[in-house]
């Protein structure tokens, strides 16, 4: 899901449940709370989420400490503000959901995915933009929606279906129809609406990602792998893209991480002037002197390389810049003629080499300045950005 858009909709309830399931907690439990918790479940494994909403009322305060329980009631409380006509009264369910993942939160649950539904859903709990211009598609989508959250699953894929020939490029109706076919387990033609939700927007990032379920569900993981790789390569800083590849992680037993660079970290003082800290020793043989070369780069670009590559642009930290300085590191290292390069300074170069140095330095450690260069980059380069997860992220060369 792109938490840039507000979480309101019927894949948003049901598919979270169904792509990244709902985690026990183990809390003592009195029986009636137990059999209650087991009713409810029954009725969100069954996409009945209104329905299950008085249940998670009393589950919430039978059981305050539970953070599952306010989980459930966030999700009910979504649904019911998507089969709710009235403004006000979405407005104050979608506040209340908000709150429940707050508390889901706070009470031990702090995964991406529980952060990517509060940041998902405005915290005045407003209406988010339609899914389409055309009036009578949205129409359709809002009784799509209904259907969902009522687990009625044909009447909501007709619905989906009706809005796609009204707007052959809404694609959310695509992306929905591709849900409704994952609940029912018809993975082949789930693939196909994936696919259609991809062919109209290939540069957003929630079909890859939700197209991963129903091949991690076959079995088929490094196909799962490529689609939660491609969700991830698109939108990096999005908390949802980011836990489909913690998902997969975690699914296949992977060991996943970036590559460990110690760069110098850099202060600026109330005197405007950069101060730098680098933490090596003297006396290795190994080339870790060089790092001195990446603060005195990244001191160039700020007195003349920046206003050359970019004219009449104000001074920021770019991708260009990173990059430029942790070659130059590796360009010192090599005239210092050590016995051997240390492991950091033989990984900037391997990546390098790879291709995949502006990928580490978008994905890795991106500072906000750093970050606006990414959509560019994208364009262009995303199988090196791919390449990059696959091998250093997600493969063994990081290690």
């Amino acid at each position: 899901m792109n938490t840039n858009r507000q979480i309101k909709s019927a894949f948003a309830v049901s598919l979270l449940v169904l792509f990244f399931g709902i985690v026990s907690t183990a809390h003592p439990q009195s029986d009636d709370a137990t059999a209650l918790k087991a009713q409810s479940r029954t009725l969100m494994d069954a996409l009945k989420y209104t329905e299950a909403l008085p249940l998670n009322e009393k589950l919430v305060v039978l059981l305050p400490k539970d953070p599952e329980a306010f989980q459930f009631l966030g999700f009910s409380l979504l649904a019911q503000a998507t089969n709710s006509g009235d403004l006000a009264t979405r407005r104050q369910l979608r506040i209340r959901a908000r709150n429940a993942f707050i508390s889901a939160r706070d009470l031990g649950n702090d995964s991406l995915f529980i952060k990517g539904m509060i940041d998902g859903i405005p915290q005045d709990g407003a209406d988010g933009a339609g899914f389409s211009d055309n009036a009578e598609a949205n129409k359709a989508m809002a009784e799509g929606e209904a259907q969902f959250t009522s687990g009625n699953m044909d009447g909501a894929f007709a619905s989906y279906q009706a809005a796609l020939k009204l707007d052959p490029r809404c694609y959310y109706a695509a992306l929905f129809s591709g849900d409704v076919r994952t609940s029912q387990q018809k993975w082949g033609e789930a693939e196909k609406w994936y696919q259609q939700a991809i062919k109209i927007d290939p540069n957003r990032e929630t079909a890859y990602r939700y197209s991963a379920t129903p091949l991690m569900r076959q079995g088929k993981t490094e196909e799962a792998r490529d689609r939660y790789v491609e969700a991830y390569v698109i939108a990096p800083y999005d908390k949802l893209a980011v836990s489909g590849i913690v998902q997969w992680a975690q699914a296949t037993k992977t060991q996943a991480g970036h590559p460990k660079l110690n760069i110098p970290a850099t202060t600026v003082g109330a005197d405007g002037k950069s101060n730098t800290t680098i933490n090596v020793n003297p006396l290795n043989d190994d080339g870790s002197m060089a790092w001195i070369a990446y603060s005195a780069t990244r001191e160039e670009w700020k007195k003349s390389k920046f206003a050359k590559a970019f004219p009449n642009a104000s001074y920021r930290h770019t991708l260009l810049e990173e990059a430029d300085a942790l070659r130059s590191v590796v360009s010192m290292a090599k005239t210092l003629k050590p016995k051997s390069f240390n492991s950091e300074i033989a990984m900037i170069e391997k990546m390098d080499k790879d291709g995949v140095l502006e990928a580490y330095v978008l994905l890795a450690i991106p500072d906000r300045d750093v970050a606006e260069d990414h959509q560019e980059y994208l364009k262009n380069n995303r199988d090196k950005l791919k390449l990059y997860v696959v091998k250093y992220v997600l493969g063994s060369s990081a290690r």
